[in-house]
This record gives structure tokens, C-alpha cells and sequence, in this order.
């Protein structure tokens, strides 16, 4: 139950999302045209990466939400993981067409004399209403994946706010164009360069701990300790070894040796493992994955 309404909050700020941005897209292209801005077609072409990411993101959270079964036996958050390495390698893509496009037509225009349109007032008034809503479902968003610690809402909600700075710098080259005159229109693939650079920042933020988490990389030093002091509280365990940490899309995975008096019963002994890993779960989550192996100290010590 808990999970289907994890899943449900997800699926209703993922949604707001995509109807924001498929009104958004139209609305800039249309404005893009009419207003013979580069900038703002290259922000339609954003808000368009921003409408596919929100698709996959639909997708992949019903894949990440059912349970594990016979073929998952560690279950399916890995999809999330996976969603949030294709979100980034998106917004990268976007960036460096971006950048691409808006170079050359700097380029044109300093080295070829290629003439510059003048950006349509259309143009702005698209950049400043893209503004407005982006920045909202960046933070809706954003407060949703961190209250449902979803590494892929998260990763849509700083999509949501790169469209939002993108219109930002969209709007003052556009602004820029139209005020300051013909010398001037190159303000507007200008703002384009600059916004190209800071998505293809904010795609490369996404998609290094994303990929780290799908090649099996370890939990932070500083989690792996709190690991180990866990189960250092209990008095009947010594020497805690061998830990393996890694994600599984928003949950951990751990498993540690430990050492016991080789004199108490399997019973005991097994009482005390349970109430680790209640801590552990109490501490990093119930759904956390954990493997505790028990070694009898008089049978190392013999060795």
C-alpha cells in the first residue's frame, strides 16, 4: 500500500509535468518561429527534452515499483537509477546540439556576415511565461522526489529547473536583441551558448552518481561507518569485517561479517542479527537489502 501511494505521488507531479511541458514546447516553437528567435527555439527544444524525460520517467517508476520476484531477486529500483542515467544523457545531448547550432550562427556572423534577425517581442513574452512555470515544477517536483527519495523525480525536478535558468538567459538575449539594435542580435545564439553550457553542467551532475550506482559503486565513507557503529552497539558482536555496501535504485544494499561467541546457541545467535537488522532498516530504511554472515570466535581463533 505504501508503495502503490509512493507511486501514485510520483505518476500525479510527473503528469503536471508533462501537460506543463507539452503546452510549454508549443507555445515556444510557435513563438520561436513567428519571433525568428534562435534562442527560443533552442529553449522549445529543451522544454521538448523535458516532455520526453517526464515519459520516461512515467515508465520507468511502474517498472521500479513492482516487486521483487523469481528473476528480481533484489527487486526493480535499478530502473529508476537507469531513468535518471537516460535523463541526463538527454539534457546532455540537448546541450551539445544547442551549443553547436548557436556557435555556428555566432560564427556566421563574425567571420561570414551573415545577418542576424531581430527577435520578435512573441519571443520574450514565451521566455517569461517559461520562467514562471518551470520554476514551479521545479520545486513541486522537487519536494515531491525528496519526500519519496525518488533518484528519478529528482533528477526531472533539476530539468524542470535547467529549462527554467535556460529561459532565464533565453529572455535576456532575446531582451537584449530587441532593445539594444541591430548590432546587438547577436545577444540572442549568445544566450543560447550560455545556456547550452549550464545544461550540459547539470546533465553531467545527473548522470556520474547514476552510472556509479549501476556499476555497483560503494555507499560514502561516512554511511559506511554509521553501518559499521550500528552494529558495533551490540556487545555480543565482535570485529564487524568484509562490508559490502552499494544502491539498488533508492534503497541499500549491505552485507558484513561479524563475530560471536561460538558457545551461544543458533537461536541467540539469531535473535541478535534480527535486532541489527532493525536498526539498520530503522536507520536507512525498511525496504534496505541486508546479509549478515556469522562467524563463532573460537573458531577463528583456533585457526
Amino acid at each position: 500500500m505504501k508503495e502503490d501511494t509512493r507511486k501514485d505521488k510520483i505518476m500525479k507531479v510527473t503528469l503536471l509535468g508533462l501537460l506543463a511541458n507539452f503546452l510549454l514546447l508549443i507555445f515556444k516553437f510557435v513563438a520561436g518561429w513567428l519571433g525568428h528567435s534562435s534562442a527560443m527555439i533552442a529553449d522549445a527544444v529543451h522544454s521538448l527534452s523535458d516532455f520526453i524525460t517526464d515519459i520516461i520517467v512515467l515508465l520507468f517508476i511502474n517498472i521500479s515499483s513492482k516487486p521483487k520476484d523469481k528473476g528480481h531477486d533484489y527487486g526493480y529500483g535499478k530502473y529508476e537509477t537507469l531513468a535518471t542515467s537516460i535523463i541526463g544523457i538527454v539534457l546532455m545531448c540537448v546541450g551539445f546540439g544547442l551549443f553547436w547550432e548557436s556557435a555556428g550562427k555566432i560564427i556566421g556572423f563574425y567571420f561570414k556576415g551573415e545577418v542576424l534577425e531581430s527577435p520578435g517581442k512573441i519571443a520574450l513574452i514565451a521566455a517569461l511565461v517559461s520562467i514562471v512555470v518551470k520554476e514551479l515544477l521545479f520545486r513541486i517536483t522537487l519536494a515531491v522526489g525528496k519526500r519519496e527519495n525518488s533518484q528519478a523525480l529528482i533528477a526531472n525536478a533539476w530539468h524542470h529547473r535547467s529549462d527554467a535558468f535556460s529561459s532565464i538567459g533565453t529572455a535576456l538575449g532575446i531582451g537584449g536583441a530587441i532593445l539594444l539594435g541591430d548590432k546587438w542580435h547577436i545577444l540572442d545564439p549568445l544566450a543560447a551558448v550560455i545556456v547550452s553550457i549550464f545544461i550540459v553542467r547539470v546533465a553531467l551532475k545527473l548522470v556520474i552518481p547514476a552510472i556509479n550506482d549501476l556499476l555497483g559503486q560503494s555507499l560514502p565513507a561516512e554511511t559506511e561507518n554509521e553501518i559499521i557503529a550500528i552494529i558495533e552497539e551490540s556487545p555480543e558482536v565482535k570485529n564487524p569485517h568484509n562490508l559490502c555496501t552499494r544502491r539498488i535504485g533508492n534503497d541499500y544494499a549491505i552485507e558484513v561479517h561479524t563475530r560471536m561467541d561460538g558457545n551461544i546457541t543458533v537461536s541467540h545467535a539469531h535473535e541478535i542479527t534480527r535486532d541489527i537488522e532493525n536498526k539498520l532498516r530503522d536507520k536507512f530504511g525498511r525496504s534496505t537489502h541486508i546479509m549478515l554472515h556469522v562467524e563463532p570466535v573460537k573458531t577463528v581463533e583456533s585457526e
